[in-house]
């Protein structure tokens, strides 16, 4: 197979890719992140200390993260056509890829937030701060370079999901890789895949461990975080204090 045949293909896979797993980290962040709070939360000394809750939310973060992926894609495969339509596919494979990603980010959100200092939190709740406050205010702010970090983790992890996914016609470069590469024997073209999936992955690595190293230094600069900065805010000044006297 000469370049010209190979290009089209790797162009159209590419695309399928990215779309598989844009679409799929996007789901995964938004459903792991409110989880992985949760799970700090209603842990015991939690905010919203609440055991049953907490066993019940980390029971499932537990069962879809043990789950091998290909199982899940094939347990799900009645939903997904009730999503989708089809179990074929760079769309239906966005269905199992998300759910399988749901749970992942979650734990290493929980992680992430877990190592907030709880002197700030403290800081926060003697101004009056709420639940909502602390999370918006504290912990997402100050755990925002590690969040960083397991978005990098997770987009990476769903890339190897996306290829796995392309084993069972969910399209993308693991469906070229087989299709092409090992079914019709096109060697080179299976390196290729494997080549364009290295440098997909170190360039996504990077870029998220600069992101979070930026984010780290940047809070490292700005001093007292903003939640201490409030409380600053709080004292009376001086002619505050003389006009009371």
């Amino acid at each position: 197979m000469t370049w010209s045949e190979m290009q089209p293909l790797l162009e159209q896979a590419c695309t399928e890719t990215l779309v598989m797993v844009g679409w799929s980290t996007l789901i995964a962040v938004l459903g792991g992140l409110p989880l992985g709070i949760l799970l700090v939360l209603t842990d015991k000394g939690g905010l919203l200390q609440n055991t049953v809750v907490n066993k019940v939310i980390g029971q499932i973060v537990n069962v879809g993260r043990s789950m091998p992926f290909i199982i899940l894609m094939v347990a799900l495969m009645n939903f997904t056509r009730w999503i989708t339509g089809t179990t074929i596919g760079s769309e239906a494979a966005i269905v199992p890829l998300a759910i399988g990603g749901i749970p992942f980010f979650a734990r290493l959100v929980e992680t992430a937030v877990r190592e907030v200092d709880g002197g700030l939190v403290e800081a926060v709740q003697s101004m009056g701060g709420n639940t909502w406050t602390i999370v918006r205010k504290v912990l997402v702010p100050e755990a925002l370079p590690s969040l960083i970090a397991s978005t990098t983790t997770t987009v990476i992890a769903l890339i190897g999901y996306s290829a796995m996914a392309g084993t069972v016609g969910g399209g993308g470069l693991g469906d070229l890789a087989v299709r092409y590469g090992y079914q019709r024997f096109e060697t080179g073209l299976m390196w290729i895949t494997v080549a364009v999936l290295a440098v997909a992955i170190s360039l996504i690595q990077f870029a998220g461990d600069y992101a979070a190293r930026s984010l780290h230094r940047r809070g490292a600069r700005s001093g007292p975080g903003p939640k201490l900065r409030l409380l600053k805010a709080k004292e009376p000044d001086a002619a505050t204090v003389g006009e009371a006297a």
